[in-house]
């Protein structure tokens, strides 16, 4: 009986591996000491390379900061997008997800910091903070109007709207990420049902 070895990395993909752990590492250390605070040397403790070798990666610490936040951000888009497009699944499971992966892992004592790190370096990330919110936002105007009736297409923005704006809020009033779900599931069940109640009929 014979059996084969998976096949080792190539040098390509060991090299995108180690480049990405380079970021995870970065993000966390750039959240903990705040962006001023941080320098190179301590990202390259935190991800255990040398100076040169973090050099060789990206050529300066702007530069690193915004890779570490592009990279963080596309990761919380693909997990909503799969969320969100997995249509054999009710609607309502696949908001609350796409809304957990996009603000609910923004919850919590470290997490947070990561949240506040986006939003208050807008002068090193361009339109970075507006653009990826406007493509989540897009998505969930997306799937709301794949799953609403011919004749309540009209509602389909203020429900992704208000959708929106309530996450944002739970997102700074909820202590766990446990609590930002169980609220954000109340918000979904409620503003769902605009899509399908008739024009006029009171909330049950």
């Amino acid at each position: 009986m014979s059996s084969t070895r998976p096949a080792a990395p190539s040098r390509d993909e060991s090299e995108t591996g180690r480049r990405e752990h380079v970021l995870d590492a970065a993000l966390v250390t750039f959240a903990r000491y705040g962006y001023r605070k941080t320098s190179m040397d301590d990202v390259a403790r935190a991800a255990d390379i040398s100076r040169p070798g973090l050099y060789f990666y990206f050529a300066s610490k702007p530069d690193l900061f915004r890779a570490a936040v592009t990279r963080a951000l596309d990761g919380d888009l693909a997990a909503a997008e799969r969320a969100l497009a997995d249509t054999d699944r009710p609607l309502r499971d696949r908001l609350i997800e796409a809304f957990d992966h996009w603000t609910g892992r923004y919850i919590g004592p470290m997490a947070k910091e990561v949240a506040v790190l986006i939003e208050t370096n807008p002068d090193l990330l361009g339109s970075i903070p507006a653009r990826y919110p406007r493509r989540f936002a897009e998505m969930v105007v997306h799937t709301l109007a794949a799953d609403a009736p011919a004749d309540r297409a009209d509602r389909v923005s203020d429900v992704a709207q208000t959708l929106l704006s309530t996450a944002n809020g739970i997102k700074h009033e909820a202590r766990t990420r446990e609590e930002f779900l169980a609220r954000m599931t109340t918000a979904v069940d409620l503003l769902t049902l605009a899509l399908t109640a008739a024009p006029g009929t009171p909330p049950a």
